[in-house]
C-alpha cells in the first residue's frame, strides 16, 4: 500500500540558543537548604497550637449557645419579681452536689431576702423547679476540700461549699440514704464546668466570690429581720466537706456522663 504524499511527519523542534532551558545542576548547597525549609515547615506545624478545648465544650453545653444564659436570667428575675417581690442582687451558674455525690447544673440567685437554687431547662428554655432558702435561717457556712469515708469507692477532688440553714434538725437514717430525698437542711455547690471557657462564665461560676457576696447577704438579712429563738448571724468556717457515699455507683455513672447538666447527647441510631 503506496503512503499518501499529505501525511504529516512528525519533526522534533529544534530550540535556538536563546530558548532553551537552562536546568540548573542541584548542588550540596541546596539540598541542605531544601532539608532546613522542610524541617523548619514541620516544626511550625508540629508548634501551631491546637484548637481551644472550650471550642468544643461551648457546643455541647446549652447553657453556652449564644443567649440561653440571659434568656435564663431574664425569664428568672421576672419570676422572683412577681413571687417574692424581691430583687435580684447577683446571678450564678453553679454545680450543686446532693448528698449522694450526684452533680446537678444550678442557677442561683441572692436577692436581700432568699437565696434561690433555680433549676433551668436549657433545652426548652423553662424553669422547672425553684428552691428559696430564707438567708435569715442560714446559720452556719462551710468552705473546704471535699472529704469522704475511708472505703469510699467514687470520690471527687476539688473545694466546695455548703450552706446549712438548720443546725437544730440532722437528716434522718431514712434520707441519708434515699438518693432521691429533698429533706436535707444543706446544699452543697461546686464550680460548673464552665467556668474557664471565656470570661464571662469566669466571673459568675467563681465559688469564692459567690461565697463573699452570699456571707454579706446573710449577715444583712441576719441584721434586718433576726429569727426569734435563734442565734443571730452565720459562722463561716474553712473546714472539709463531707459527702458521705461509699459504693457511689449512681455518681459514678452521672456524673461522667454529665447527666445533670443540660447537654447535647448526639444521636443514637440502630
Amino acid at each position: 500500500m503506496s503512503q499518501s504524499s499529505g501525511s504529516t511527519d512528525l519533526r522534533a523542534v529544534e530550540l535556538g540558543e536563546d530558548n532553551k532551558q537552562k536546568i540548573p545542576l542541584k548542588t550540596d548547597d541546596d539540598d541542605a537548604a531544601t532539608g532546613e525549609a522542610g524541617k523548619q515547615n514541620q516544626e511550625n506545624v508540629l508548634a501551631s497550637p491546637p484548637v481551644p478545648l472550650d471550642h468544643y465544650v461551648r457546643r455541647k453545653f446549652f447553657v453556652a449557645r449564644p443567649g440561653a444564659l440571659d434568656q435564663a436570667v431574664e425569664d428568672l428575675k421576672s419570676q422572683v419579681l412577681v413571687k417574692e417581690n424581691a430583687v435580684v442582687q447577683s446571678v450564678w451558674l453553679l454545680t450543686e452536689i446532693d448528698h449522694w455525690n450526684n452533680e446537678k447544673e444550678r442557677i442561683v440567685l441572692i436577692t436581700d431576702q432568699s437565696l434561690l437554687i433555680c433549676k433551668y431547662d436549657f433545652i426548652m428554655l423553662c424553669s422547672l423547679q425553684i428552691q428559696s432558702v430564707p438567708l435569715n435561717y442560714v446559720d452556719r457556712i462551710c468552705l473546704g476540700q471535699f472529704t469522704f469515708p475511708p472505703k469510699s469507692l467514687d470520690k471527687r477532688e476539688g473545694e466546695g461549699l455548703r450552706i446549712y440553714w438548720d443546725k437544730l434538725r440532722e437528716p434522718s437514717f431514712l434520707s441519708r440514704w434515699n438518693p432521691w430525698s429533698v429533706d436535707v437542711p444543706y446544699t452543697t455547690f461546686t464550680e460548673h464546668p464552665m467556668k474557664n471557657c471565656s470570661e464571662k462564665f469566669t466571673t459568675i461560676c467563681q465559688l469564692d466570690i459567690f461565697t463573699t457576696q452570699l456571707v454579706q447577704a446573710v449577715q444583712n438579712a441576719h441584721a434586718k429581720n433576726p429569727v426569734p429563738g435563734r442565734a443571730n448571724g452565720a459562722l463561716v468556717l474553712n473546714q472539709p466537706i463531707l459527702i458521705e457515699t461509699y459504693t457511689g455507683w449512681m455518681a459514678y455513672i452521672g456524673n461522667r456522663n454529665k447527666l445533670g447538666y443540660s447537654l447535647a447527647r448526639g444521636s443514637v441510631g440502630f
